[in-house]
C-alpha cells in the first residue's frame, strides 16, 4: 500500500543522509534516486524532484555525468509542473558541471541558454542576461563572434535603459566592440560610432577611448 512505500522512501532518503555523512557520495546519490522513483510512484512530483536534485548534488561529488542525469530528471518534472525559475537553476548547475568537470563548453552554452530562455518567459531578465552574458564569454572564446556581439549589444542596450544598470553598459559595448575587432577592423570602426550615438556617455569612457 501507499503508506509502505512512503515508509521505504523516508529511510531511503535516512540512508542516503547517512551515506552523506559517510562521504560515500555515489551510494547517497543511488539512494535519493531510489526515493525519488518511489515518490513518483505516488504522484508526489514534487518530492521526487527534492530528491533528484538531491541525488544529483551527491553525484557532483563522485560522478558528474550521473549528477547531470539526475538534474535532467528534476528539470523534467519542474517544467510539468510549469515551475521554470526553479528548472532554470538547475540548468545553470547543469552548465556549470559541463563548465568545470566535464569541460564541454558548446554544451555548457546550451544550458546557459535555456536558463536563459526560462527566465525571460518568467520576466526575470536579470537573471536571463546573467545566464547570456556567460553565452557570450564562451561564444567569444569559441570564436562565434557575432553570436557573442549580438548578445553584448542586446544586454548593453537594455542596461542602458536602466538607471541602475547604465554604468556597467559601457562594459557591454567594450566588449562587443572587441568582438568586431576579431571580425575586422572597419566593422569595429561603424560598430564604435554607432555605441557612442546609442549611448554618449560611452565617448567619454576609458573603454571607448582604448578601442579607439
Amino acid at each position: 500500500g501507499s503508506s509502505r512505500i512512503e515508509e521505504a522512501c523516508d529511510i531511503y532518503a535516512r540512508a542516503a543522509n547517512m551515506f552523506k555523512m559517510a562521504k560515500n557520495w555515489s551510494a547517497a546519490g543511488n539512494a535519493f534516486c531510489q526515493a525519488a522513483q518511489l515518490h513518483l510512484q505516488l504522484q508526489s512530483k514534487h518530492d521526487a524532484a527534492t530528491n533528484f536534485v538531491d541525488a544529483g548534488n551527491a553525484f557532483k561529488k563522485a560522478d558528474p555525468q550521473e549528477a547531470i542525469n539526475c538534474l535532467i530528471r528534476a528539470i523534467e518534472i519542474y517544467t510539468d509542473m510549469g515551475r521554470f525559475t526553479i528548472a532554470a537553476k538547475h540548468h545553470i548547475s547543469i552548465a556549470e558541471i559541463y563548465e568545470t568537470e566535464l569541460v564541454d563548453i558548446e554544451k555548457a552554452i546550451a544550458h546557459y541558454e535555456q536558463a536563459a530562455d526560462y527566465y525571460k518567459g518568467e520576466e526575470s531578465n536579470s537573471s536571463a542576461n546573467k545566464c547570456l552574458l556567460k553565452v557570450a564569454t564562451y561564444a567569444a572564446q569559441l570564436e562565434q563572434y557575432q553570436k557573442a556581439v549580438e548578445i553584448y549589444e542586446q544586454v548593453g542596450t537594455s542596461a542602458m535603459d536602466s538607471p541602475l544598470l547604465k554604468y556597467s553598459a559601457k562594459e557591454y559595448f567594450f566588449k562587443a566592440a572587441l568582438c568586431h575587432f576579431c571580425i575586422d577592423m572597419l566593422n569595429a570602426k561603424l560598430a564604435v560610432q554607432k555605441y557612442e550615438e546609442m549611448f554618449p556617455a560611452f565617448t567619454d569612457s576609458r573603454e571607448c577611448k582604448l578601442v579607439k
